[in-house]
């Protein structure tokens, strides 16, 4: 029978009757039709019959789609009185697997402020629900589509304040960054304040590393560097952690001059580098801050794995670093020899150090020049870079690393006094990776002016 039964069927002969045609396949279709037709009287009609059971038509595998379409062709006045009648279900619609898609396009279809305050009544005290369910989400994201920032001031009220509840959640996680990609410059602040005063937690959970890398790909240096000193004290902790040292490495990237030093730093201490050479997440750090650290910095640490290598060179993570090295070794060689065209007689190299070089205090002979005494693992001594140092120049001075109290991450921010991001106006001095005036508790409106 189907449609077929609807064939020049008259929709004032189904007066008193609409309901159970809603739910059915072809009688949806039918009335989507008249609906669609475009005649005020039986828009009008088929209000009237269906009002009373909106919220429960929302829901209902046929009948939302039909809710949809009086949705888009009902008047102001009609759209105002059907979300006025379903705020105090509307969480519990948006829940649902066929609500969800009736209220996003509801969101789609307002037409008056009367109808955003509706709506923000009825989300307001769910919110943080919402992000965490698989069709709840979907809502809070169309807001943030949909409606302008200072409509969609209540999400991000509700983000800052559960923002680890948040931002840890499968879902939650996404709906964060959709929430800083539509914020204002305060909406942003707002919530980047609430990242980075948590990040240390965040960093190493599953989904909320992914927050914090976010942050980190905005290419702000506020944010960047008021990141980074969060992490100060806890680079070498962090980066043996799985979820964390993708961050660690991230920060390493993108970090300026002086943020890149401080966190190579932390890793210039020959025992802890060693246990981070050997572990299988710290290891990728440590290759990250041979490629981006500075020169000098770059030697400095070289000089510290170098010693290491003969117990981690059957590893595979040894046998990366090593190759790493070589190749550093190999193109200093290069530029050396390229502004001392005497070192490569006929064009090619004579004695080029090696790892694996002679024992030390052995002599190489290079043609045509005297001989020098060679450092450990074959490095020439008195070359900063590739095995010694001046004499007149002495080791370098012992590195100092803070290390956690209690080896509790987790307890990390706690202990840290929080600063708020450079250059805006909170008194603290822009630029610096220490201790800075402004602690978290005393923000006035707890963020940035």
């Amino acid at each position: 029978m189907g449609a077929n039964r609807f064939a020049g069927l008259r929709l004032e002969d189904l007066q008193g009757d609409m309901l159970p045609l809603c739910k059915d396949q072809f009688g949806c279709r039918y009335l989507q039709k008249k609906l669609e037709d475009g005649n005020p009287e039986h828009r009008d009609m088929i209000f009237n019959e269906i009002f009373p059971h909106f919220a429960e038509l929302m829901t209902d595998p046929f009948a939302n789609y039909l809710s949809q379409r009086l949705l888009e062709y009902s008047t102001d006045e009609q759209r105002d009185a059907l979300i006025e009648s379903i705020s105090g279900e509307l969480v519990s619609i948006s829940l649902n697997m066929h609500g969800t898609r009736a209220v996003q396009k509801m969101i789609d279809y307002l037409s008056t402020q009367r109808q955003v305050q509706s709506l923000i009544l009825a989300l307001n005290l769910n919110v943080v629900t919402l992000i965490k369910d698989l069709n709840g989400n979907h809502v809070i994201q169309k807001c943030l589509n949909h409606l302008p920032p200072e409509d969609n001031q209540f999400i991000y009220n509700a983000v800052a304040t559960h923002c680890i509840e948040v931002a840890t959640h499968r879902h939650g996680c996404c709906v964060l960054q959709r929430c800083i990609d539509h914020a204002s410059e305060s909406q942003r602040i707002q919530l980047v304040t609430e990242i980075t005063y948590n990040s240390l937690t965040l960093v190493q959970d599953a989904f909320g590393n992914y927050v914090v890398q976010y942050v980190l790909d905005l290419n702000d240096n506020r944010f960047i560097e008021a990141i980074v000193r969060q992490f100060l004290g806890n680079v070498s902790a962090l980066s043996a952690q799985k979820f964390s040292s993708n961050v660690v490495e991230k920060c390493i990237r993108v970090a300026d001059a002086t943020g890149r030093r401080a966190i190579i730093d932390e890793l210039l201490n020959k025992q802890r580098l060693e246990r981070l050479l050997r572990d299988s997440f710290a290891n990728y750090v440590v290759q990250t801050a041979l490629d981006y650290a500075e020169p000098a910095q770059r030697a400095q640490l070289i000089e510290t794995i170098r010693p290491i290598l003969p117990m981690i060179r059957n590893t595979p993570y040894g046998k990366r670093i090593q190759s790493k090295i070589q190749r550093e070794t190999n193109d200093h060689m290069s530029r050396s020899a390229y502004h001392h065209p005497a070192l490569v007689p006929g064009g090619h190299f004579y004695g080029l150090p090696s790892i694996h070089g002679p024992p030390p205090h052995q002599f190489i002979q290079h043609p045509g020049h005297h001989m020098q005494p060679m450092g450990d693992y074959g490095n020439p001594r008195g070359s900063p870079y590739l095995g010694g140092y001046q004499s007149h120049q002495g080791p370098p001075p012992p590195h100092h690393a803070h290390h956690p109290q209690n080896g509790q991450l987790g307890q990390m921010h706690q202990q840290q006094q929080f600063a708020p991001f450079p250059g805006m106006g909170m008194g603290a001095e822009s630029g610096a990776y220490g201790q800075m005036a402004g602690g978290y508790g005393g923000m006035s409106n707890g963020g940035f002016m």
